[in-house]
Formats: C-alpha cells, sequence, structure tokens
C-alpha cells in the first residue's frame, strides 16, 4: 500500500468526544467569569442564574410554553431515571432500543421496576425497528430520539399518535440542539449540557408536557421514590423545580457555562443555526466516506443517520473481523498521539470502529483536517499489519 505524508494541518479544536463535548468555539475559561461561586444557588442571585437557564433553554429549543422544565442531577441519566420512576406503571408500556443507552433503560424497567407489562422492541446496532410496530395509542413509550452509540435517529415523529392516551418519553440528549423536535408529540424530554451545547457533566434536562404533569398529580407509583427522583409533594407539583429552585446543589460553574453557550447559541442564529452546523459536519464525514473504500457509516440508511454521533466502521476486505477492534483502536492511537484528535473511537459495547462527533460546538474545517488524518493513520496502520505478517 502506498505511504501518505502526514498532514500539515491540525484541526484548530481537537476534540472529538461525544460527552462531555467539544466547547463552543472561541471559548475560554474567562467565559466563567461572571460564575456565582462561592453564594447559594438557593439566593436570589442564584435562582436568577437558573431560570435564566431554564427560559434560554425554553426560547432556543421553542419549547412550548404550557411545558415545564426542570433543571435535575446526575445528567441525563439522572433525568431519564425521573421520569420512569415517577411515571410509569400507570398503564402498559413500550421499551424502544437500538443501541446502549436504550437498552439500559430497558433494564431498568424489566428488572428494576418489574413491570411486568412492558413490551420490549429492539433492534441491531445501526437500524431501528420498525416504528409502525409500537402502539403509541394506548401505550406509554420509552424511546431514545438519537442513538449516541450507534449513530442511529429517528428522522420524525410521525410514528406517534396525535391522539394517544399514553406519555412518549423521549432520551434526546444527543438530539437537543442539532435536530427537530416534535413537541406536540413528546411528552418527556431529557438531555444534558454535556451534548450538544458542550457543557460541563453531572446536570440534566427534564421537560413535561401538561400531560406528564397530569399523570405525576393522579398516579402514584407502587414503588417508593427516593427524594431525588420526587417530583410532587403532598399531591401537587413541587413548582420550585421549574423556576430554578433544584432538587440538589447545582455547580454555578457549570451554570455558568452552560448559559454561555446558550448566549453564543443566540448570537449565531439559534436553532436553525445549531442544526446547520451540525448537519454541514456531518456532511464533511458523508463526502469522505464516499470517496474512502476503507470506511462505511454504520447506518446505511441515510435517512436515519445522526448528524452528530457519527459511527463508521472498517470495510477493508483485506483486515479480518477478529483485526477490525484492535486496527480501530490503533487509528484512533496514532492521531491521538499526533494531537490531531482525541476520544473518537467507537463505544465500549457498539461495533468497533470510529465515533466523530459532529455536534454544533464542532468546526467543519476541523472535520475536514481530521479526515486527512484518518487517512494517513489508515495507511500507517495498514503497513503495519503487513509489516507484522
Amino acid at each position: 500500500m502506498t505511504s501518505i505524508l502526514k498532514p500539515g494541518a491540525k484541526p484548530a479544536n481537537p476534540h472529538f468526544s461525544s460527552g462531555p463535548c467539544a466547547k463552543r468555539p472561541g471559548w475560554t475559561v474567562e467565559a466563567l467569569n461572571d460564575a456565582l461561586v462561592g453564594r447559594s444557588h438557593r439566593s436570589k442571585p442564584g435562582k436568577a442564574k437558573l431560570l435564566e437557564a431554564i427560559n434560554l433553554t425554553r426560547e432556543i429549543l421553542g419549547v412550548p410554553s404550557d411545558y415545564r422544565i426542570g433543571i435535575v442531577p446526575a445528567s441525563d441519566t439522572g433525568a431519564v431515571e425521573m421520569a420512569m420512576w415517577s411515571l410509569l406503571g400507570a398503564r402498559p408500556v413500550d421499551m424502544v432500543a437500538w443501541e446502549s443507552f436504550g437498552e439500559g433503560w430497558v433494564t431498568d424497567v424489566v428488572k428494576q421496576l418489574k413491570l411486568t407489562d412492558a413490551r420490549v422492541i429492539t433492534a441491531p446496532y445501526g437500524e431501528l425497528p420498525d416504528l409502525s410496530a409500537i402502539d403509541t395509542k394506548t401505550r406509554d413509550v420509552v424511546f431514545t430520539s438519537n442513538g449516541t452509540t450507534s449513530g442511529a435517529r429517528v428522522a420524525n415523529a410521525d410514528w406517534i399518535a396525535a391522539d394517544r392516551e399514553g406519555l412518549t418519553i423521549a432520551d434526546a440528549t444527543s438530539a437537543a440542539f442539532a435536530q427537530d423536535l416534535d413537541w406536540a408529540k413528546l411528552d418527556v424530554v431529557t438531555f444534558s449540557w454535556q451534548k450538544v451545547l458542550g457543557g460541563e457533566a453531572a446536570h440534566g434536562m427534564l421537560i413535561l408536557s401538561p400531560r406528564a404533569v397530569e399523570r405525576l398529580l393522579t398516579y402514584k407509583p407502587a414503588w417508593p421514590l427516593p427524594k431525588i427522583f420526587r417530583l410532587t409533594s403532598g399531591g401537587k407539583l413541587i413548582d420550585g423545580i421549574f423556576v430554578g429552585e433544584t432538587i440538589n446543589t447545582p455547580s454555578m460553574l457549570a451554570v455558568e457555562d452552560y448559559l454561555d453557550t446558550l448566549k453564543w447559541a443566540n448570537s449565531i442564529g439559534g436553532l436553525k443555526a445549531l442544526i446547520g452546523r451540525a448537519d454541514a459536519n456531518t456532511k464533511v464525514i458523508a463526502d469522505w466516506v464516499a470517496r474512502t473504500p476503507w470506511a462505511e457509516f454504520l447506518v446505511k440508511d441515510p435517512a436515519i443517520q445522526s448528524n452528530t454521533s457519527v459511527c463508521l466502521t472498517i470495510a477493508d476486505p483485506d483486515i479480518n473481523v477478529d483485526q477490525i477492534a484492535d486496527f480501530a483502536k490503533k487509528i484512533v492511537s496514532l492521531v491521538e498521539k499526533e494531537g490531531a484528535g482525541f476520544d473518537f473511537g467507537s463505544y465500549r459495547d457498539a461495533p468497533p470502529g470510529l465515533r466523530i462527533w459532529c455536534g454544533a460546538t464542532v468546526d467543519a474545517a476541523d472535520v475536514a483536517i481530521l479526515t486527512q488524518w484518518l487517512d494517513w493513520a489508515y495507511a500507517e496502520a495498514k503497513a503495519g499489519l503487513a509489516k507484522a505478517a
């Protein structure tokens, strides 16, 4: 195989991790200068900061005015768990999974909550199940709108019944701020700050429709709820959660960082601009894959390919199945050693390959430079295999 010269440029920001993700362009630690450190989050200015984060989230995502938005602990995981433990059990539920995190929600519902009327609908990595088989009319539904570990996303919400009786619970952690969310079809939406906006970890967002709130007020789960999951008290909604009075103590540094990126998002044109940046980044990868014989999308159907967590497989026929995982790791290692890209290996439970974050805080020019380094690293790794043989 012909060797490839090492690229002469490196990405201005070589961070391609799928969480925590790249900081916004131009970010420096000085962005946190106004953080309310050393003050209580329950002080008047503390609650004002948290409420501002909620209000900007609503503005940019276009969340309806009658939906509640709360800042909750434990990142997206905490938000999803809070929703499932508080809301499920009132009616049968369809649990839909096609990658690691969705499978985790299935485990919690089937083995922890032990819901005997839970129906599990799955698909392998790189695919979606038959969405028409999901009963959105009479059953609750829990699904991952964008598979962070598989690169497969739900293209739209047309499959969800508008006159549904149950609730739809969408884990949208790597979709929010990069994909359109059909709020009329969604009753619970969760995400974390650390994904598309490149915020810090450990803080989650829980968005509830009026129908979800009604469920909270009229249904009491059969199991005890830990304090950290409780959204009601004395049969009434704990309204403070949705105006900045968080259940536990948030990091005011992280809050300031989230506010900074929300303001950046507004400054570049809001949600439309954020989606445009993610789409542009993913197009760079798609164009490169089209001309690169050894790389393929894990998700074959372009209609359901993620524009944030882009997952690739190694398609070189000279590399057998047993070698692919080590070969992919070698590519990542070579690029990381050069400081040209970090943390873009596939998720540990996913098929071996590459996972390149293309969310809104990443620049397309950096993605393009990364692909040059991938070509170089592939050639180096292939030469190494030939030499070892």
